[in-house]
């Protein structure tokens, strides 16, 4: 089975909401209950652990006869992920990761995502992603153009991410000043020696940062008619 853990513990200050980000309201509801909503359809999920920012109000005990918990998170994400694991009681085979931040997840792509882990032996995790679209550029500190990537081999990585559990929990045994350079969980995984696997997504599936990705989301899932789709 699977334990999905959620980023919750973000201070949303690029948002300027004014609030942390999770609990700001998205097309009717706080932003973190669109995720807990399309995590706990998943009949592979027993529990859901949620990383909050100090002194939030935890969420509901239960979720579409799921068991949620909320534990507070730490100074930087995977430190709130390590946090949220350990609290994440009896072992699991899998751990799914996902950040509040990325609202519009549809269980479709976190089963999916499941799916390739449990398809695939060899591989210590599978994270979601996009390939790149744009032309991407490596610059120096001056604004100059140092090299052209091609673009065939890179894909924009996104979360859920599952993994599984000793390889995580392996990857984030390290100090919190390694913890703090991490950007996602699967960089952790890599370079503890852990092969990741990538699972084509949906452009969809953003990260709310900014006003405007604030007001796609809400026309996106305006447009979905099922609130819970």
């Amino acid at each position: 089975m699977c334990v999905a853990l959620i980023v919750a513990a973000g201070s949303g200050e690029r948002l300027g909401a004014g609030r942390p980000k999770a609990f700001v309201d998205l097309a009717g509801r706080p932003m973190l209950a669109w995720s807990i909503d399309a995590l706990a359809r998943l009949a592979d999920i027993e529990r859901i652990v949620i990383a909050l920012p100090a002194g939030a109000q935890p969420p509901p005990g239960m979720a579409g006869g799921k068991q949620v918990l909320g534990v507070e998170g730490g100074a930087t994400r995977s430190e709130s992920v390590r946090l949220a694991l350990a609290a994440a009681g009896e072992p699991d085979q899998l751990v799914l990761v996902h950040d509040a931040a990325r609202a519009l997840l549809t269980p479709a792509i976190a089963r999916q995502t499941i799916d390739a882990l449990r398809a695939d032996p060899d591989a210590d995790g599978a994270i979601a992603a996009m390939p790149v679209t744009d032309t991407i550029k490596r610059v120096d500190g001056h604004g100059a153009v140092r090299e052209t990537l091609e673009r065939s081999e890179l894909w924009a990585v996104q979360t859920p991410q599952v993994f599984r559990r000793a390889a995580l929990e392996r990857a984030l045994d390290v100090p919190t000043h390694e913890l703090a350079r991490a950007t996602d969980d699967a960089w952790l995984v890599e370079r503890a020696g852990g092969r990741v696997i990538v699972v084509r997504a949906s452009a969809e599936n953003l990260k709310v940062t900014s006003p405007l990705d604030l007001r796609v989301a809400e026309l996106l899932l305006r447009d979905r008619g099922d609130p819970k789709s």
